[in-house]
């Protein structure tokens, strides 16, 4: 095979000398799509990135032979050359990796200037013909270089940011793309736009894809040839894996019990709700109304999922409950009384209580620190326990989201994208909160890593009355919910199902 990359006996260790991943084989011929598939955590992305020569630190390559049309691929430094001339990555955290002073037009641009991939079909061309592939680029993922190309990437939605980063990366029309995850946390119509853009590079026998994804559903609408890691199915067609009709879809009845207005502390039917809005306005970082006039109250022991596309205004709702993006107008209640606004107006008691987890764990999670030591933290500062106590309770925690106890001696950039946000997630329940607010939760996770974190918060509502307020493009997570509301961008308001 000379039309791609073919990794052979490829395995990956860390410092101790434990196995990551591997052997194993890796083989992406041009012209096709080839999906590496796995669960949170199998080593999928530890495996294309040993076959690039670009893992992180911690983690080496020990073994295995990679070559490029027949050619083997340089390590070191050589490496990082071979992939400026040849390869456009699309990184797990895409957003993260979006430098903050730069728009989202010259974050595509960057794609494209000398020494990228594809730099040799633009080197030299005319300003203008450049600018005009950089609009065609945003246009194509169903962004308005208009609207959007000028803004910075805390301007941008996390759906937003993650189609810049797609733009920058196959811009260049690169010999070799590779994504990581690429659909995680876009909506249905936003993914049928990736697929498109994929389309195009098929049967060109001087294009390889490699996609990394944990999503059957999308690896059966783009693969040529699907590689199972870990306990991912065997080497069958995409077709043969999946497990239902829907993208995403989580398997399994909702565990919530009755729907909330049937329910004991419902809305209406007695106790103040968890938490409520009230004629909230919110608007974009620069200014732009997303949100008219919120009005919206959560039952003790509710599970509320909120649906729209991206930019729609989804995050925003949730980072306005915690504390972070204050509305323009109206206010929030929790418990009935008075939230304030900003996280740093508001007591012990009102921080423990309302907890979040970010669409971006990766970059809400501080590189330096310990697994153990993030989940200690919210019991110390916010329970008042002592640091043994509060070191105790890290094992469970991790139970709890599915992961093992020995991840506590990790850092995050050890972990797997599906691992970090686990662990958000484990960080923000060991404040013990009411409310618990979490945005795309389960978007880097695979159908059945989900359902254990949706059956955990299920049991957490029934035993504790924890209130779950969360956002999604999902519609199987939404289908656990007990009450399903979509953000209309054209009215700017919200409306149940």
């Amino acid at each position: 095979m000379t039309g791609g990359l073919v990794a052979t006996g490829l395995t990956v260790v860390d410092r101790a000398g434990r196995a990551v991943v591997g052997p194993l084989d890796l083989r992406a011929p041009g012209g096709g799509v080839t999906a590496v598939m796995g669960e949170s955590g199998s080593g999928k992305t530890s495996a294309v990135l040993a076959a690039l020569d670009a893992l992180p630190a911690g983690l080496v390559r020990a073994a295995g032979a990679v070559h490029w049309r027949g050619t083997p691929v340089p390590a070191g430094r050589a490496a990082r050359r071979w992939r400026l001339a040849n390869a456009g990555v699309l990184g797990q955290d895409p957003a993260a990796d979006l430098h903050p002073l730069r728009t989202a037009a010259s974050a595509v641009a960057e794609g494209l200037r000398p020494g990228r991939a594809g730099r040799e079909g633009w080197h030299g061309r005319d300003r203008r013909d450049l600018r005009r592939r950089v609009r065609e680029v945003l246009a194509a993922l169903g962004l308005d270089p208009d609207e959007l190309g000028g803004r910075r990437p805390h301007e941008l939605s996390g759906g937003q940011a993650q189609r810049v980063a797609l733009a920058s990366a196959v811009v260049g029309d690169p010999p070799l793309l590779v994504l990581d995850e690429p659909t995680s946390g876009l909506d249905p119509a936003t993914v049928d736009l990736v697929v498109e853009v994929l389309a195009r590079r098929r049967n060109r026998p001087d294009r390889a894809t490699v996609v990394i994804t944990h999503d059957p559903a999308f690896a059966d609408r783009v693969a040529d040839n699907v590689l199972p890691i870990g306990d991912a199915v065997g080497p069958r067609t995409a077709t043969a894996m999946r497990s239902t009709d829907r993208p995403g879809e989580v398997v399994g009845e909702p565990a919530g019990g009755a729907a909330a207005a049937d329910r004991p502390g419902a809305v209406g039917s007695g106790p103040a709700p968890a938490l409520a809005f009230c004629g909230a306005v919110l608007a974009a970082p620069g200014g732009r109304e997303l949100l008219a006039g919120v009005d919206l109250a959560l039952a003790p022991g509710e599970f509320a999922a909120v649906l729209g596309p991206s930019g729609s205004g989804k995050s925003t709702l949730l980072r306005a409950a915690a504390g972070l993006h204050p509305p323009a107008a109206g206010r929030m209640l929790l418990g009935g009384d008075p939230l304030p606004d900003r996280v740093n107006e508001r007591t012990r008691a009102a921080l423990r209580a309302v907890q979040f987890v970010d669409q971006s764990p990766a970059g809400a999670l501080n590189p330096a620190h310990r697994v153990g030591a993030a989940l200690t933290r919210p019991a110390r500062v916010l329970l008042g326990h002592s640091a043994h106590r509060a070191a105790a309770r890290v094992p469970d925690l991790l139970e709890r989201v599915g992961l093992p106890a020995g991840l506590a001696d990790r850092r995050p950039g050890g972990l797997s994208g599906g691992q970090r946000q686990r662990v958000a997630i484990a960080r923000a329940l060991a404040a013990e909160p009411a409310v618990l607010l979490a945005d795309e939760p389960t978007s880097a996770l695979d159908a059945a890593t989900a359902r254990t974190v949706l059956d955990l918060l299920d049991r957490l509502r029934r035993e504790h009355g924890l209130t779950v307020l969360v956002a999604t493009h999902d519609r199987g997570v939404a289908s656990r919910a007990d009450r399903v509301i979509t953000i209309d961008p054209q009215t700017r308001l919200l409306r149940e199902e």
